[in-house]
């Protein structure tokens, strides 16, 4: 088929298509180098083809492609600048959390023996009985207790490991604490995904620049917030959460579990709760009661905080005054 026979063909289906020529298309020359006097303001086939094409990528939506402009794959997603937040290292280290350019500590050491359990547990390593195995839920009985330094060192720490990733979530809707401590935007978050169809889950997801942490802020203040915790859009968005990525823990900083109702609807969901329980503070009642409200959980783990000394302390000052053995 001849060039002209291609570009005719081309028309005719531009315009079944409803798409129509641009004004001012190229004249087409003779092929001895004069104007044609019979063609008149013909464009050539070279011309019509680029000109539809372009008007027909304008009727879709999108600007016409030029010559540089490469197409996007199919399967490419559409949507605004990944978000990022660069978090003050240097802040966080101060503040006696686990940062990962000082992996020998005694606190990036007690994380690693809190972590070891919970990445078991997650793995395929564990019982198949345990449900949405990779959904770690850190609380406390009341506030105060430490569960958002415990979830954000727990974060970190899992971050550090070769082949794992992390996914922080700020389930603490009602007092959210990771746009103070972390410097992330407040939203869009967990509840705006619950609540605007329009928004895709990469759209509210933030890169940080620690290797392998990102972070989901709790997103709009909702004043049925529990209710939206306790949906299906809930239960699919964690099923998606969950599954995208096989290496991924999910790691939710939720409210006190004597405190709020969200805490006990995020807990149904999980499938390992962490309890963080203050040392000298927390009394049994208050514990014994949380527990209750979690019973129905697969795994719920205790972990003592504020505590004036640990064994992982010793052992790493032992090895610190030693050096290598």
């Amino acid at each position: 088929m001849s060039l002209i026979e291609q570009a005719a063909k081309r028309l005719e289906e531009l315009r079944r298509a409803g798409a129509q020529l641009h004004e001012g298309a190229s004249v087409a020359p003779h092929p001895g180098g004069a104007p044609d006097p019979g063609a008149g303001n013909v464009p050539t086939p070279e011309a019509v083809v680029h000109a539809l094409g372009a008007r027909a990528v304008e009727s879709a939506g999108s600007p016409p492609r030029g010559p540089d402009t490469v197409a996007a794959p199919a399967t490419q997603r559409v949507g605004g600048p990944v978000r990022f937040v660069d978090i003050d290292i240097e802040r966080l280290k101060q503040r006696g959390f686990v940062t990962p350019d000082t992996p020998k500590s005694q606190i990036a050491d007690e994380f690693r023996v809190i972590k070891r359990p919970v990445i078991w547990n997650a793995r395929a390593q564990a019982p198949t009985s345990i449900r949405n195995r990779n959904l770690v839920m850190v609380t406390s009985a009341v506030p105060g207790e430490g569960k958002t330094f415990t979830a954000v060192n727990l974060a970190i720490s899992v971050a550090m490991e070769f082949d794992s990733t992390v996914l922080l979530v700020d389930g603490d809707v009602a007092h959210p604490s990771l746009p103070d401590l972390l410097g992330v935007p407040a939203s869009p978050g967990l509840l705006d995904l619950l609540t605007r169809g329009s928004i895709d889950v990469a759209d509210a997801l933030i890169k940080t620049n620690i290797e392998k942490f990102t972070i989901l802020p709790a997103g709009s203040p909702h004043r049925r917030a529990t209710e939206l915790l306790a949906s299906e859009q809930m239960v699919s968005l964690l099923r998606e959460l969950g599954s995208r990525y096989p290496d991924r823990i999910i790691i939710f900083d939720s409210p006190p579990l004597l405190a709020t109702t969200e805490a006990r609807v995020l807990a149904a969901h999980m499938g390992q709760v962490i309890m963080v329980v203050g040392a000298n503070s927390t009394t049994r009642h208050a514990v014994s009661q949380a527990l209750a409200t979690v019973e129905n959980c697969d795994i719920v783990l205790m972990m003592l905080n504020k505590a004036s000394k640990t064994d992982v302390g010793d052992y790493y000052g032992y090895y610190a005054d030693n050096g290598p053995q």
